[in-house]
């Protein structure tokens, strides 16, 4: 069949089950635009069934081995998808670490689909486009996405963002309890999984780990992040991190949380797209004679920023 570019096609193929499709269709969904919408709008009807699992943490924290594990694990009860989201190349504007690379043991199964996507210099540490590229494995049929973050000095919490649980990896010895609280991680996590742990400090920032959560009010029969110990290069605990996300997904459903992250994420998404809206529109008065005009009349102190921004706005109604 010809290597189509056609977003409603490949999306219709995707969507019933041809998986050679996907790559395509991931690659037109990461440029956006008019052909990324068009994709979404064939995609948004057949998502909803998969179950996805953000996995974040500082660099060096071992977030990837953890995930390459988890697959494996994962591989025993269903079919698995993977966004490894990745700082973007200056030279190419790709995806730099190429997680794809660390996953290679998995290459040849067709029941896992691992995907690097670039930040685009995204500061949260999330590409605009990884809600719909999680949209798009969905309706592929992956029952189980796992979307691992790049680290960028601070721990992102935007994945909490685009996740249903949140698994923050940390390292002992490594400040990374500090870096956590300062980066209110704490508060959007799910798990928290202390990697490497056969290291001197494991214990200690476990300590510091709970007592950071005692500090946090929560009701009381509400979900208390457990702490618990990998070894990732070896496998170690990795089942029952695994074992863990499953019983974290239980009790979303059970308590009715589940659909109310889910809500609360559609309308954050929605707002998002609402704003960039806007402010490309702006954007295409930046250029314009009135614009300079507004701004120089701020500069001369004539008018104050807030009614440049009110005239502006109403230009934007035109």
């Amino acid at each position: 069949m010809p290597r189509s570019r056609d977003p409603l096609e490949l999306a219709q193929r995707v969507v019933d089950g041809e998986r050679a499709a996907l790559p395509r269709l991931l690659s037109v969904i990461e440029q956006g635009g008019a052909p990324a919408r068009q994709a979404g709008r064939v995609l948004h009807p057949r998502t909803g069934r998969a179950y996805t699992v953000g996995i974040t943490g500082a660099p060096g924290a071992g977030k990837s081995t953890l995930t390459d594990r988890l697959i494996t694990a994962a591989r025993e009860q269903s079919e698995v998808a993977v966004l490894a989201v990745d700082p973007t190349s200056p030279f190419t504007g790709g995806a730099l670490l190429g997680d794809r690379v660390r996953m290679m043991d998995h290459a040849l199964d067709p029941g896992v689909f691992v995907r690097s996507m670039a930040t685009r210099g995204h500061l949260g540490g999330l590409a605009l486009a990884a809600p719909e590229v999680i949209r798009a494995l969905d309706a592929a049929g992956f029952p189980l996405v796992f979307v691992e973050t790049v680290g960028v000095g601070q721990v992102e919490v935007e994945v909490a963002g685009a996740a249903d649980t949140t698994v923050v990896v940390l390292n002992p010895g490594a400040g990374d309890s500090v870096q956590a609280n300062k980066a209110g991680l704490l508060e959007v996590a799910d798990l928290l999984v202390i990697n490497k742990a056969d290291r001197p400090g494991a214990d200690e920032l476990a300590r510091d780990l709970q007592a950071s959560l005692q500090l946090s009010p929560r009701a009381e029969d509400a979900w208390t992040p457990p702490i618990m110990r990998t070894v990732a290069s070896t496998g170690e605990g990795v089942t029952e991190v695994l074992d863990t996300i499953h019983q974290h997904h239980a009790y979303l459903e059970r308590s009715g949380l589940l659909e109310q992250r889910r809500g609360r994420r559609a309308a954050e998404e929605l707002r998002d797209i609402l704003i960039a809206r806007l402010e490309q529109r702006a954007l295409d008065l930046l250029g314009s004679d009135e614009y300079r005009q507004l701004l120089a009349e701020v500069r001369e102190r004539t008018i104050d920023p807030y009614e440049a921004a009110d005239r502006m706005l109403l230009r934007l109604h035109d």
